[in-house]
């Protein structure tokens, strides 16, 4: 457990610059502690700001956990060349992330409106529900984000880091949000099954 700070060693920097430059300080592995607390101290402002800027619980849990990662990993590998502004990067990191998102939504919409229409059957209105049909309701039901990472997962068949660059991801994100997005698509087409 992580001991207690007296007043004269956070100075006026503060409790993160203090574990920032323990966890820069310590062999690898040894920083454990100091890490969890930056955690804590850290992500809370992350995921703010993502539901401030991105206005969905999701894609702010999906920045906190990119960002802190990013954090994490510059302070273990002594790349944040200024530890003590460690809340500075997190808050940058978290700007640059929200404007790669913005424009990675710019170009899900051009793709969803150049394959689109790919993605709707040509069957006459009097048709039977057919599972194609309902395959294609529930995928225009999915949010916005999750459709798009179907598309091309499973239209252009791309890779998770191909998606991710296309989108302004990370591999791993795109990994959950595509396991999200199959689990919404299989509820909602089993549903629809049912009901017609």
């Amino acid at each position: 457990m992580l001991r207690a700070m007296s007043v004269v060693e956070t100075g006026v920097e503060g409790l993160e610059a203090v574990l920032a430059r323990r966890i820069v300080a310590a062999a690898p592995g040894q920083a454990r502690d100091a890490e969890a607390e930056l955690y804590r101290l850290l992500a809370p402002r992350a995921r703010r700001y993502g539901l401030r800027h991105l206005r969905d619980p999701h894609a702010a849990d999906d920045l906190m956990q990119h960002v802190i990662s990013l954090t994490l990993e510059q302070l273990r590998t002594g790349q944040l060349r200024e530890p003590e502004r460690v809340l500075s990067f997190v808050l940058g990191a978290c700007r640059l992330t929200v404007l790669e998102l913005r424009r990675g939504a710019r170009r899900r919409e051009e793709l969803l409106q150049y394959y689109g229409e790919a993605l709707l059957p040509d069957v006459a209105d009097d048709a039977p529900w057919t599972g194609h049909q309902r395959v294609a309701d529930c995928l225009q039901r999915l949010p916005e984000r999750e459709r798009s990472v179907v598309l091309l997962s499973f239209i252009e068949e791309r890779e998770a880091g191909d998606v991710g660059a296309a989108l302004g991801l990370s591999a791993g994100n795109v990994r959950v949000i595509r396991h999200r997005a199959i689990a919404r698509l299989r509820d909602c087409v089993e549903s629809t099954g049912a009901n017609p």
